[in-house]
């Protein structure tokens, strides 16, 4: 072969390495937008091109250019069924919905990981049941001979079947369960068609602020830890790697910024997916009902476990998923120290999205945060928090007089800590006018009782200031 030859099979192998070094590298994602637990995961991650932030450009990655896609989905299901044919790379859900991916990808010959906790609860705050607005029921008791909806083989499913069991009441005997998706129930309990509604993040929340439902039961009740999470194809995270940090990256500056600025984010969720920011700030705002945690929590390993042993009882899998291998957080720790976070101290830390305020009505720093309430004036850019109810509503008198409209007003629940919506809460006002907010009535009855005070409705608690101004 002359020197011309030589040269020009030089060339060829030399161009064949920088088509090698170009690849285009596609990162596909699933996402679940109206379930505004997957936002840092998702939704955030889009709209803020943050992923595009923490991409890798160098090494082997130095010539590669890069194709996203995102899809969004209304469930779990559908997404992890692209995920197991190979058309999406990542994907963010529920951990019932999660353990189901995890025994698609194992039937499959396949394997997936979940790498990351976006967001939940170790309560189990998040998933409840509603009734429509008129219903007499207060108590699980009163669910005794009547129909239930929910969402088969979801996280508000089990929470549902626990939550039944612990109270003496046979799921199977004592009351009717029926399958029905969030978009089904909604128009059924407007119409009176089911009696009670047991749902996940954001529709419990999300019916009763609408107006056509009331919560009566939190998942907190159960003390059944629950989250949503995010999970990758194993082979995508092993062939690529430093992708997977850059997501988890990515997620974790989308948390700090909801962090800092929730009520503009809460406002981005509403703008992007219909979902009132009202109820994206009730659960992700300080003291929310969810914490945006993305560390592997026991509780949250506990989840996983219990997911998949009542999904087993459900005849909705065989899988003997192992949650140890099912769950990978070295990708994690990695983004930890990448964005120079402490991925243990983060891990011992329970505290849900911190309150630093003072009371919009007397300007002292709030120190005790048990009686907090808040108020969303419309117009103003800023929730304003109060160091008690009645404070509270001494300035809403004050706001409504002067033609202000009030988006939303917020309690915390005296027994949980949970966040409220004001309007649908029930009160108590101990022998010195102080408000304590409940969820349940038979709870503040109780505390009333307990504490030579009276059970209050809410338009009923906002004439508590002025006794209580009088002395």
């Amino acid at each position: 072969m002359n020197l011309k030859n030589h040269l020009s099979a030089l060339a060829l192998a030399l161009s064949f390495i920088g088509l090698a070094d170009a690849e285009t590298i596609r990162i596909a994602i699933g996402t679940q937008d109206t379930t505004i637990n997957c936002a840092t995961g998702g939704l955030m991650i889009r709209e803020l091109k943050l992923l595009e932030k923490y991409l890798p450009h160098d090494g082997k990655y130095k010539d590669a250019t890069y194709d996203i896609e995102w899809k969004n989905f209304t469930s779990g299901a559908p997404l992890t069924n692209e995920m197991v044919a190979d058309k999406l790379d990542i994907g963010s859900m529920a951990d019932f919905p999660g353990s189901l991916n995890g025994a698609a990808f194992e039937k499959a010959g396949k394997k997936s990981v979940f790498i990351t906790v976006l967001s939940g609860s170790t309560q189990g705050s998040g998933n409840g049941i509603v009734v429509p607005l008129d219903s007499t029921i207060q108590s699980l008791a009163d669910l005794k001979g009547k129909q239930i909806s929910v969402p088969f083989a979801s996280t508000a499913h089990g929470m549902l079947l626990r939550a039944l069991k612990a109270q003496g009441i046979d799921p199977d005997r004592d009351v009717t369960i029926i399958t029905q998706a969030p978009e089904v129930a909604g128009p059924a309990l407007q119409t009176g068609k089911i009696q009670a509604h047991a749902d996940f993040v954001p529709f419990a929340e999300l019916f009763a602020y609408r107006g056509f439902a009331r919560k009566f039961y939190d998942g907190s009740q159960a003390n059944t830890p629950t989250f949503h999470g995010s999970l990758v194809n194993a082979d995508f995270a092993k062939k690529y790697p430093e992708i997977v940090v850059a997501f988890l990256r990515a997620g974790i500056e989308a948390n700090q910024l909801f962090t800092a600025e929730p009520e503009k984010y809460s406002e981005l969720i509403q703008q992007v997916t219909g979902v009132e920011a009202e109820v994206a700030y009730l659960y992700h705002g300080p003291l929310g009902l969810q914490t945006r945690d993305f560390t592997w929590k026991p509780e949250y390993r506990q989840a996983l476990k219990t997911s998949i042993e009542t999904l087993k009882l459900l005849k909705k899998t065989d899988s003997d998923l192992n949650v140890d291998n099912f769950i990978d957080d070295h990708y994690l720790r990695d983004a930890f120290k990448a964005a120079s976070l402490d991925y243990d101290a983060q891990l011992k830390n329970y505290d849900r999205a911190p309150l630093v305020a003072k009371d919009a009505s007397s300007g002292k720093t709030i120190t005790d945060f048990k009686r907090v309430a808040q108020v969303w004036v419309k117009g103003e850019a800023k929730v304003r928090s109060y160091a008690s109810p009645e404070s509270a509503f001494s300035d809403l008198k004050k706001l409504e007089a002067s033609g202000k409209q009030i988006r939303v007003v917020y309690a915390q629940d005296d027994a949980s800590g949970i966040k409220l919506l004001a309007k649908l809460a029930w009160f108590a006002s101990d022998d010195k006018g102080q408000l304590h907010a409940f969820l349940q009535r038979d709870a503040a009855l109780a505390w009333a009782n307990a504490n030579k005070g009276k059970l209050l409705d809410y338009a009923q608690a906002r004439t508590q200031p002025q006794t209580v101004a009088a002395n």
